[in-house]
């Protein structure tokens, strides 16, 4: 029989508390780097960007003249480009989740289509964005309006509703569902009284976070040909249009001939910065408020 040799414990002991104390000091300071970056960056533009924010630069349209410049088209193209976005998002993005989820049998074909679905997540941005010029600025002659950076944004944010709403779906307790079925509902029924009901908050949670997404990113509708300066607001959605993180890059790029272009580009990421915040904050109480316990 073979005894343990305590002085060998020990040893081992003190060596691989030593190890956990230095991973746990390198995770610290990792988290630390990244949270002084991002308090240095809010600085900066907190800093630049809040003298410039007032009524004017929020309801004034775009001009050449930094003084006289606002952002009130961008604001307006926002929310056309989340009118086209959010329906179509959620049309197909639950639909799809509930049928892998409810109704596709279970096999290699399903896991083959909701593995390249959650890769679909990770595909970089600009890469959809050379899709909605292929397909929806080209090939449907759309050119660079609402409708088709709509269209080419959802198709960015689809796969994080889709994932998001399996997670949601398949958290149901099955119990329901047996319920549900003991009381003669058809499957239907089922998942339209008693499952979405109850997968509502996260599926919900995925879609407004989904939005904040699309809100933020640039790289797809600058592949498309989004115009940034001096263009009409938009009424519909057959109109041309921008939208914050656009009018961001362009005064950013801008600020190397015109300085003031860099406050003005300041003010604009506080308002967006904000408007995320706002959307980041209902999705966190729509999860608190409606997420039930089984």
């Amino acid at each position: 029989m073979k005894y343990v040799d305590s002085t060998q414990v020990q040893k081992k002991m003190g060596t691989r508390l030593l190890a956990n104390n230095l991973a746990k000091a390198l995770f610290f300071l990792a988290t630390m780097f990244g949270l002084l970056v991002l308090i240095v960056l809010i600085y900066r533009v907190l800093k630049d960007g809040l003298p410039w924010i007032n009524m004017d630069f929020i309801m004034n349209r775009l001009s050449t003249d930094p003084k006289r410049a606002g952002i009130w088209g961008a604001i307006t193209g926002t929310f056309w480009l989340m009118l086209v976005v959010a329906p179509v998002t959620m049309l197909l993005g639950i639909g799809t989740a509930i049928y892998l989820e409810e109704y596709a049998a279970k096999g290699r074909i399903a896991s083959f289509i909701k593995t390249n679905i959650s890769n679909l997540a990770g595909v970089p941005s600009v890469v959809f964005g050379i899709l909605g010029l292929t397909v929806f600025a080209r090939a449907l002659d759309l050119g660079s309006v609402v409708l088709a950076g709509g269209l080419t944004m959802a198709l960015l944010v689809l796969p994080v509703v889709v994932v998001a709403s399996q997670e949601a779906i398949r958290a149901v307790p099955q119990f329901l569902r047996e319920a549900s079925y003991g009381m003669g509902a058809t499957k239907w029924q089922t998942i339209k009284n008693v499952v979405l009901p109850a997968a509502i908050p996260g599926i919900l949670t995925g879609v407004i976070l989904a939005l904040s997404r699309a809100i933020g990113e640039t790289a797809p509708l600058v592949v498309i040909g989004i115009p940034a300066l001096l263009i009409p607001i938009p009424d519909g959605i057959f109109d041309k249009f921008t939208i914050l993180p656009v009018q961001i890059y362009y005064w950013t790029i801008d600020s190397a001939l015109v300085a003031e272009y860099a406050n003005l580009a300041a003010a604009t990421i506080v308002i967006l910065l904000l408007v995320l915040f706002v959307m980041n904050s209902i999705a966190i109480l729509i999860r608190n408020k409606f997420q039930k316990r089984y």
